[in-house]
């Protein structure tokens, strides 16, 4: 693992991660409506989150594989969900 794939012990926000890196998810702190959607979408707490590609330009959206799901999230709502490093990350 090098320096730059690094993963902090406490609390970051998804959008933080890149390819290949994976967190669990701690809590959504988002308006109430884009927190029902994301619920909805399977972000849930303790959720195993991957995230699988990103965007070539700007890095916008990113595709998250999520309880055997891939989805795909825009910068601005992985912000919203705080995850925490997984054990083999």
């Amino acid at each position: 693992m090098t320096k730059k794939d690094f993963l902090p012990d406490r609390p970051f926000h998804l959008s933080e991660l890149k390819p290949g890196q994976a967190a669990y998810i701690s809590r959504i702190e988002a308006p109430n409506d884009t927190t029902l959607r994301l619920l909805e979408m399977g972000l849930i707490e303790d959720a195993y989150v991957e995230v699988m590609h990103e965007a070539p330009f700007g890095r916008d959206p990113i595709a998250v594989r999520v309880r055997g799901c891939l989805l795909g999230l825009r910068r601005q709502e992985a912000a919203y969900i705080l995850v925490r490093k997984a054990a083999d990350s």
